[in-house]
């Protein structure tokens, strides 16, 4: 058996619209390019869940931040990572609907996640695993053990699809087959069995 393991951000989804950063800061009367700074600064923690989304936000904004401006924050936060990748979500289509054994593994906060699985794409995987919900991040060795732990599965087994080069190698290193994502037409083509477009 082998299990097909994709990334979120990146690779199901686009990237996170510097639009849609922007009008997070603006929405609480941040500066732009520090609200940016502070959002990647502290992110690894918070996708870890070493920081609530109260500690995670206020450490963003450099003050605390009122209930009101977390939970918009969030909504916000999950929105602006909802954009999906056409050509990578049809690929995913494909491969369910031809009985493929997919998971989804990625860095994300226990309420991103939460919104990322109402999302219908997404709510089509079977097995979803966030760093948040898992107290581990990519590429830590350990996340990618769990994985494979939570799936049943050897890791020799598995083929990790991620578009950042240490994740991919976090993969190999823990024995799975990493596949490092740059477009759709090349994934399709990286994965056996699969129709090309």
């Amino acid at each position: 058996m082998t299990w097909i393991v994709f990334d979120y951000g990146g690779v199901l989804s686009l990237p996170q619209p510097e639009s849609d950063a922007d009008a997070m800061a603006r929405a609480v009367g941040a500066e732009p390019e520090q609200f940016k700074r502070g959002y990647w600064e502290h992110r690894l923690e918070f996708d870890r869940a070493s920081l609530t989304p109260h500690a995670y936000w206020s450490a963003v904004l450099g003050r605390p931040a009122a209930q009101k401006e977390v939970a918009r924050l969030v909504a916000m936060d999950v929105a602006s990572w909802a954009y999906p990748n056409r050509g990578t979500v049809t690929l995913l289509g494909e491969l369910l609907e031809m009985g493929c054994d997919v998971a989804l593994l990625s860095n994300a906060p226990v309420c991103v996640g939460d919104g990322l699985d109402e999302l219908p794409w997404i709510a089509a995987i079977g097995h979803r695993f966030y760093s948040g919900r898992m107290g581990l991040v990519k590429p830590d060795r350990e996340i990618y053990e769990e994985l494979a732990r939570g799936l049943g599965a050897d890791p020799a087994e598995i083929v990790f699809i991620d578009d950042r080069q240490e994740n991919v190698e976090g993969a190999e290193r823990a024995g799975m087959t990493g596949v490092r994502f740059t477009d759709a037409a090349a994934l399709r083509a990286a994965l056996p069995g699969v129709p090309r477009a």
